[in-house]
């Protein structure tokens, strides 16, 4: 008895905890605004009163945006507060999974994607692997073939001559698929066993759910690039899609780990393959495209937390640029996609709080470059300004990394804070150049 009321308490301990965890990003984004409201307050107005202070900050865009950016988190977590991961009823069928693994010059690495999905923790009669070599010029088919060979009742293999692009590789891993659902994996992935079951529950819960996107995690985390990014991908993949799926319109169901029903997206997949924007062909963001398509039939997407891939995260500077580079082009191509029908009845429900998060969303986007702009002019103005943004970045990177206690609780939460003043020193110019070549239409990967 007494185990059991002390097991219990420590339940209770821990999801306080836990709880408490998920209210850091919003702390740190009203804490770091402190520091530089107080430093700003003498340099940029001579006010006579509160309201004509607060007046004149509010129309200068970076304590604006500190504004929008405290808003928008608050709105976060009263989303995150409600989010809760699916339990499948114990009664409801499992339903057929295809399971489609685009492949380019993955080599070894689409083996271990492979096998880790073979031993998934599900029924083999209720699954398939289908795994498309979309024209590699090494090994790669090679490892494909001995995994067909282990698993010869679950593994069957696309291949084409040449490179098509991942869209293609996908769209043929659709038509040939047999079951209900489709889940994708990236061949440079790895997903836990219990992965599979995890996908499956939200469809078993609600017919309504039309794509689930699972928790995304750092494979490579030994690295310094890596280690920062699984700080951010707790941040970016967890709290903020758990947040959205607080009003079932997760904005983008992610390549590494996404599921969706065939019936919903198999209408728009010819649209989807031949997508273009500004008149050229869209070969990026086809995970946020299959979203959309799911939201503009009047589907929900949702996110499982407890569907969990790890995923070989970029190792030099070159890479991760290049996939920012792509998955900015890919917000602002889907952003538009999404805005055509937003304000539309494209759902009879919920509809209010996905146009809310996106128009918060992109404007403090919008204010936080022209905050940038605008800071050299005041640092060389007001050199001492300075001091509160170092001082609030700090802050703001510390208190958002809190949140990765969650999931590990060890030191590793502080490569939260090298990854914000990282992002701030060198990867800031990435969003503008997305937009200026945003009609390079590149997939950029290799």
């Amino acid at each position: 008895m007494a185990a059991t009321v002390k097991g219990s308490l420590r339940r209770t301990a821990g999801d306080l905890f836990d709880a408490v965890l998920g209210l850091q990003p919003m702390i740190g984004m009203l804490l770091c605004s402190v520091p530089i409201f107080l430093g700003m307050r003498e340099l940029i107005v001579r006010a006579s009163s509160l309201p004509a202070l607060l007046a004149a900050l509010l129309t200068h865009p970076i304590p604006a945006l500190l504004s929008i950016q405290a808003l928008y988190f608050i709105f976060e977590t009263y989303l995150w507060l409600r989010y809760r991961p699916f339990i499948a009823p114990d009664d409801a069928p499992l339903p057929r999974l295809s399971v489609i693994i685009p492949a380019f010059n993955e080599g070894p690495m689409v083996a271990r994607s492979i096998r880790s999905v073979a031993r998934a923790d599900y029924p083999q009669d209720r699954f398939e692997i289908l795994v498309v070599d979309d024209g590699s010029r090494d090994d790669t088919f090679f490892h494909m073939e001995q995994l067909r060979r282990e698993f010869p009742s679950l593994v069957r293999l696309i291949r084409f001559r040449g490179n098509r692009g991942k869209r293609s590789a996908l769209h043929a891993g659709f038509a040939a698929a047999t079951g209900e659902i489709a889940i994708t994996i990236d061949s440079d992935c790895e997903m836990e066993p219990d992965t599979l079951r995890a996908m499956a529950a939200p469809f078993q819960c609600d017919p309504k759910i039309g794509a689930v996107a699972g928790r995304v995690t750092v494979l490579n985390r030994d690295k310094l690039i890596g280690a920062m990014l699984d700080v951010n991908y707790a941040l970016t993949f967890d709290f903020g899609r758990a947040a959205q799926s607080g009003f079932r319109a997760v904005a983008c169901c992610p390549g590494a780990l996404s599921a969706l029903r065939l019936e919903v997206i198999r209408p728009g997949l010819d649209g989807w393959l031949n997508q273009r924007f500004l008149g050229r062909p869209v070969n990026h963001g086809e995970d946020q495209a299959l979203t959309n398509i799911v939201l503009c039939a009047g589907f929900d997407t949702v996110y499982q937390r407890t569907a969990i891939v790890r995923t070989l995260a970029p190792s030099t500077y070159r890479q991760l640029y290049r996939m920012f580079l792509r998955w900015d082009r890919s917000f602002i191509v889907e952003g538009f996609s999404f805005a055509k029908f937003m304000f539309k009845p494209w759902r009879a429900e919920r509809r209010f709080e996905p146009a809310v998060h996106f128009v918060i969303g992109n404007l403090r986007l919008v204010l936080l470059y022209l905050g940038l702009a605008a800071l050299p002019a005041l640092a060389v103005a007001h050199p001492r300004i300075l001091v509160p943004i170092g001082v609030s970045t700090f802050i703001g990177g510390l208190f958002t990394a809190f949140y990765y206690l969650r999931s590990d609780r060890s030191l590793r939460f502080f490569y939260g804070v090298l990854y914000t003043f990282y992002w701030s020193l060198l990867l800031q110019w990435i969003m503008p150049w997305a937009i200026v070549t945003i009609r390079d239409e590149r997939w950029g990967t290799r």
